[in-house]
């Protein structure tokens, strides 16, 4: 049994959820978003919930109960208050630049990387941390996910990009023979 699948998702105020087959859609204040979701999954609304049930008792419908309630939540949870994820990139000579919908990076290779931002996303540079910003968590952390890569922490000086708050274990360098 799922547990989250069980319990309701509140819609608080402002934001509205329509069903269509197998499709939810989600309009708030911030945007909105769909979510074609599995026949296996029912999908309900009532006045102020979201109601899933599992359709028929099978190892797909178990899966997806659960997953279907959290993503609907999270749509909700992005239309009002949004998503964020911040990066902070540490080294000599490593800079980042954001203009418009273009980041640019410098980061230690011949030539600077460009990346082009999601049209449904932001971002934002202060000091060595970017911010990215947007509706859809999935996108955000993937997006997020996919500029880390380009540069992921190293163990022994700490350089790369790392998400805020992370804790990367350093180790220790070669030593000196005597």
């Amino acid at each position: 049994m799922s547990r989250i699948g069980k319990k309701p998702v509140s819609i608080p105020s402002g934001v509205e959820v329509t069903v269509n087959e197998n499709t939810v859609s989600v309009k708030g204040p911030k945007g909105s978003l769909t979510f074609p979701h599995l026949r296996e999954a029912r999908v309900t609304v009532s006045e102020n919930e979201v109601l899933v049930a599992k359709v028929g008792d099978t190892k797909v419908s178990r899966a997806v109960w659960g997953t279907t309630a959290k993503i609907i939540s999270n749509m909700i949870a992005g239309v009002t208050t949004g998503f964020q994820k911040q990066l902070e990139l540490n080294g000599v000579g490593y800079r980042m630049n954001v203009a418009g919908k273009k980041l640019t990076l410098a980061l230690g290779f011949s030539h600077p990387v460009e990346r082009m931002l999601p049209e449904d996303l932001d971002a934002k540079i202060e000091n060595n941390v970017l911010t990215i910003s947007g509706i859809d968590k999935q996108k955000v952390g993937e997006f997020t996910a996919v500029i880390r890569k380009l540069k992921p922490v190293e163990p022994y000086k700490g350089k790369g990009f790392r998400y805020v708050g992370e804790v990367v274990r350093r180790k220790e360098g070669k030593k000196a023979s005597a």
